[in-house]
């Protein structure tokens, strides 16, 4: 069971800030760059980490349309070709600059309403040889588990969300999933920026 020890971490960011937030309406997912086959092993992951969360899927949003966009691509420089995509996502020829220096294969942008909750997710996967040998059910998985909350922008850099079955089956991390639920129950907040966050969620993880 998770202590709140083990759950500040999630949301602690590099500079030390607890920084925490959950979508505040449901998600619309579309996908970029992918074949059929792919497109539904993405939106089937999605389903099941929606689903994990107690949240909800819809047909459309009514802002953005979609509010869940991911992107697959050989190269960031075809981010900056992308119509509108400047506009949804601030800066972006800086990122994009930014990411190619640093060799990055994954790159995640969150908007956010005023409340603080997650308004819209961008997912970018450059991909490159690590990904693209990466079973696709693995990395899709993966990815959503990344946008469900708003986590530390460090934590998963060293360890993955997901681990591997006695079987060799990949699934989500026992911990992780459990986190997940507690953060969506409906008693708690949908943005937190106090450590003290973390104790309500273990104090929800504890009475299931």
């Amino acid at each position: 069971m998770a202590s709140p020890d083990d759950i500040q971490p999630l949301f602690t960011r590099a500079d030390g800030q607890y920084v925490f937030a959950r979508w505040g309406r449901p998600i619309v997912p579309i996908v970029f760059g992918v074949e059929d086959e792919s497109l539904k092993v993405i939106k089937g992951a999605c389903e099941a980490v929606v689903a994990l969360a107690g949240h909800k899927m819809a047909e459309t949003d009514p802002e953005l349309g979609a509010n869940l966009m991911v992107f697959f691509f050989r190269d960031w420089a075809e981010l900056l070709d992308t119509p509108n995509l400047d506009k949804l996502v601030p800066d972006l020829e800086t990122r994009v600059e930014r990411l190619q220096q640093a060799g990055a294969n994954q790159y995640r942008f969150f908007r956010f309403d005023d409340d603080g909750a997650i308004q819209a997710a961008f997912v970018f996967l450059r991909m490159d040889e690590a990904l693209a040998d990466m079973p696709a059910e693995t990395l899709a998985l993966g990815q959503m588990v990344q946008i469900i909350l708003l986590w530390s922008d460090v934590v998963f850099s060293t360890k993955s969300p997901l681990g591997l079955t006695p079987e060799g089956a990949t699934v989500l991390r026992p911990e992780i999933a459990d986190v997940i639920r507690a953060a969506y129950d409906p008693v708690m907040p949908a943005a937190a920026r106090d450590a003290s966050h973390a104790l309500r969620l273990a104090a929800r993880i504890g009475g299931n």
